[in-house]
């Protein structure tokens, strides 16, 4: 089980408390691999926002669905349980078709209130050969709980990963932000003061040598691809 230090904790905490109810970072990025990290404080307890967490159609963004309506979409919050959602019936579809439906991530850690872990390419990841793993963490702070959205991406994908990463971390930010309302956010100016370390919390080694990478194709922008999944 991925379990964050204390010191972590505690570093996020005084962060997002200092400056606003959510954060987002893109922490690495590789040729073809990255790895985003989204936060937000909310006062409700672990468990009350682990009942929230797994149920996305009260608070994951229409715009990010197959069907253009989150209501469609479901978590079975058990290993092998499913992230998906169903698809309305083509219209003049003769009787007896079933509804389709779309596979987002497959749960692969559900341990209740503290990690959920699944599996699987968001969005446009989908039709990519890469592999995905989404790690929400909840962890009880003096506010209440420091919800954690940890994406690690990796695999060839037909994007530049320098522009894919930014764009995949506003889509989960946007997730958190929704998550994060329906669990009453922390504001800043309604929190005491805490002390930040500067260090900060990860720090990416391979600084280097992007300026000496080929240029890869790209065959579709980064903003067709994170359009309204429904218009496709």
């Amino acid at each position: 089980m991925l379990k964050y230090t204390a010191a972590f904790v505690a570093a996020f905490v005084g962060a997002l408390l200092m400056a606003q109810p959510a954060t987002a970072e893109v922490i690495k990025v590789g040729e073809d691999s990255f790895v985003t990290r989204d936060a937000a404080v909310v006062e409700a307890t672990p468990y009350e926002a682990w009942q929230v967490l797994i149920a996305p159609s009260q608070w994951w963004n229409n715009s990010h669905t197959w069907s253009g309506d989150a209501e469609n979409l479901y978590i079975s919050a058990q290993a092998g349980g499913c992230f998906c959602e169903l698809l309305a019936p083509p219209k003049g579809a003769p009787d007896g078709i079933r509804r389709g439906s779309a596979h987002h991530m497959t749960v692969v850690l559900a341990d209740p209130p503290k990690v959920l872990r699944m599996r699987g390419g968001l969005g446009p990841l989908q039709s990519e050969p890469v592999d995905g793993v989404l790690t929400i963490t909840l962890n009880p702070s003096d506010a209440g709980t420091v919800i954690v959205f940890e994406y690690v991406v990796g695999g060839y994908m037909r994007f530049e990963s320098e522009q894919i990463s930014k764009a995949v971390d506003g889509v989960m930010s946007q997730q958190l932000v929704g998550l994060a309302k329906l669990l009453s956010p922390v504001a800043a100016e309604a929190s005491p003061e805490a002390d930040v370390d500067d260090t900060e919390v990860e720090e990416d080694p391979e600084t280097e040598a992007e300026a000496d990478k080929p240029e890869k194709k790209e065959t579709q922008s980064v903003e067709e691809a994170f359009g309204s999944l429904a218009d496709d």
